[in-house]
């Protein structure tokens, strides 16, 4: 290391400051160069029309494509997406599921990792695969645009190695999506101004086509053709806004072997239900008689709110001659509110637990946090607001609404930056009540907003108990954690017991995934080794909870080596 004092002194201020630029731009030329050696991707964000139900509308793409391109790495893989935003909107692009080790500078949601990127200006974002294996996705972190821009990720297995499954003969991606005729920014827009809970899809969608069962949807109608005997890999993304689906194809049944981008213990299974940020790797054999089947979608509702009640569907189609005016089989789907149904498929997932994939369940917890994921309601003046009893909706974790400060939430940790954040997010709920009683008081509905972090000690062992309730309406909350992937040990209705419900906990070969729900008037418990350093985002993945405050951010401390510590931000970081 050069010793800039002694430079100052021989040769004064001004070729001090020379030199130091020097260093700069020279350290500046080895991370661009570095990122210069790596595969690219070009994503251009701009406006294109697309005709659905009967209309046009422009809605915002990435290259002209909805769904957007997919990105296709092998695990441990690096490569830089060159962002150009020629859209009408602040975007910012996060890659699911991607842990991006010490690197949080390009993972994505706005005001707590980066800036947006501003209309007509770029930015080359650095995806740093490590551990993941299957199906990811990538998708816009800001405001409402998700709705169409989004893509699939599929990360490969190593080169020289093979799937833990037979080799399938083909594989399939299957984007679940949803439909506004009119322009999702504007009903988001109008939402937030008028506090009311924002309009329901007019349509669901698989691969950006709401399927035969939706006027003018039949010719574009999503059509797998198979040949019989043959296996595919299905690579399922429900990449939806606001709903939870279950999906099944009719007369066949699925084998599901990975999801999150983690391996599973294959099952076998009629239907999968799948939550907006989950993914799903399913094998379907072709092993029926030659015809058409209809690959079918729609949304498991818990609540008593409104939701979409219509139904998404592709065709697999058998290679060979089709009668004439033959109709596709429909699939056995369970109802809406079918609870059981959805939590079986949930905890038949599990870690595969092979010598080639083991998994290290944290057994000895340094760190207990146990949260409420609550809808809630802030009063208006004169109850002038369209929410329950002229209020608005909210909503929040451990009572707290969280709020967006005006500069990312990284930045201000990285260069110690004062007055952005507070580092105060209790570790504990700050109300204790019966979160799942039917009438609770309605005082404990108005939350505290502000921007709590939670920190945490490099290589802490992680418990975290989410804890539904019943503040306005009990809901199922799909949470997502940025940066990590979590075990699933366990599930439960009502409320958390800490003695009890531990004692039935699987630490043997839980799921690993980003992504889990937290069922209506219930808990699940995860647990990681907080070993990635930087500012790591948690969420809920129904974007309207997420738009009313739904978050809370973690800060991972450095460890004591250079191995664990948060990297430096790449030199084209967008401005505030």
């Amino acid at each position: 290391m050069m010793d800039f004092s002694i430079v100052k002194m021989l040769f004064g201020k001004k070729i001090f400051i020379l030199v130091i630029l020097g260093v700069l731009l020279f350290h500046d030329a080895i991370l661009r160069r570095r990122r210069d050696s790596f595969r690219r991707y070009q994503f251009v964000v701009n406006e294109t029309p697309f005709t659905r139900l009967c209309e046009t509308k422009n809605i915002l793409t990435v290259n002209g494509l909805f769904p957007g391109p997919t990105i296709e790495v092998h695990k441990g893989e690096t490569i830089v997406v060159d962002v150009y935003n020629m859209g009408n909107y602040n975007i910012t692009l996060h890659w699911h599921g991607v842990k991006q080790p010490r690197f949080p500078w390009s993972d994505g949601p706005a005001y707590i990792t980066q800036c947006p990127i501003q209309p007509g200006s770029n930015f080359s974002q650095q995806i740093i695969f490590s551990v993941e294996e299957g199906t990811l996705w990538w998708h816009v972190h800001s405001d409402w645009s998700r709705a169409t821009v989004h893509g699939a990720i599929v990360v490969y297995p190593q080169y020289g190695t093979t799937y833990p499954f037979p080799q399938p003969d083909e594989e399939v991606l299957i984007t679940l999506g949803e439909w506004w005729k009119k322009d999702v920014m504007e009903v988001i827009t109008e939402a937030l101004t008028t506090g009311a809970d924002p309009n329901i899809s007019d349509a669901f969608t698989i691969n950006g086509q709401p399927g035969d069962l939706y006027p003018c949807s039949q010719p574009e109608t999503f059509q797998l053709t198979v040949v019989p005997g043959a296996t595919y890999l299905l690579r399922i993304v429900n990449a939806a806004m606001n709903d939870i689906f279950f999906l099944s194809v009719a007369n066949h049944s699925l084998t599901v072997v990975g999801t999150d981008g983690s391996c599973t213990k294959p099952f076998t299974t009629d239907y999968i239900t799948i939550s907006p940020g989950q993914t799903i790797d399913a094998l379907l054999l072709a092993d029926q008689p030659p015809g058409l089947y209809y690959i079918a979608a729609r949304a498991y509702a818990s609540g008593s709110n409104p939701f979409d009640n219509t139904t998404t569907t592709a065709v697999v189609q058998y290679y060979g001659p089709i009668y004439p005016f033959q109709q596709p089989s429909f699939p056995y789907l369970p109802d809406y509110n079918d609870t059981s149904a959805y939590i079986n498929f949930s905890k038949s997932l599990r870690s595969l637990t092979s010598e080639s994939y083991p998994i290290d369940v944290p057994l000895n917890v340094t760190t207990q946090l146990i949260s409420t994921v609550s809808i809630n309601t802030i009063p208006c003046p004169n109850t002038s607001c369209a929410g329950p009893n002229g209020t608005r909706l909210a909503a929040s974790m451990n009572n707290i609404s969280f709020v967006n400060p005006s500069i990312d939430i990284l930045q201000a940790y990285y260069n110690h930056i004062t007055g952005v954040f507070d580092d105060q997010f209790p570790h504990f709920p700050p109300y204790v009540f019966n979160f799942t009683a039917d009438y609770p008081q309605l005082i404990l509905e108005v939350p505290t907003r502000g921007r709590e972090v939670i920190v945490l000690d490099y290589e802490s062992t992680v418990e975290l108990v989410l804890q539904g309730t019943n503040l306005v309406t009990g809901l199922d909350h799909p949470m997502h954690l940025h940066g990590y992937s979590f075990y699933v040990v366990g599930y439960g209705f009502g409320n958390f017991d800490k003695d009890k419900d531990p004692l039935t906990y699987n630490l043997v070969d839980p799921p690993l995934q980003n992504t889990v729900i937290v069922p209506k008037n219930g808990w699940t418990a995860i647990r990681f080794i907080a070993n990635n350093p930087g500012v790591w985002f948690m969420h809920c993945h129904l974007e309207r909870h997420a738009s009313w405050g739904m978050e809370t951010v973690f800060i991972v401390k450095n460890g004591n080596d250079s191995n664990a510590t948060l990297l430096p931000p790449p030199p084209d970081m967008p401005p505030c």
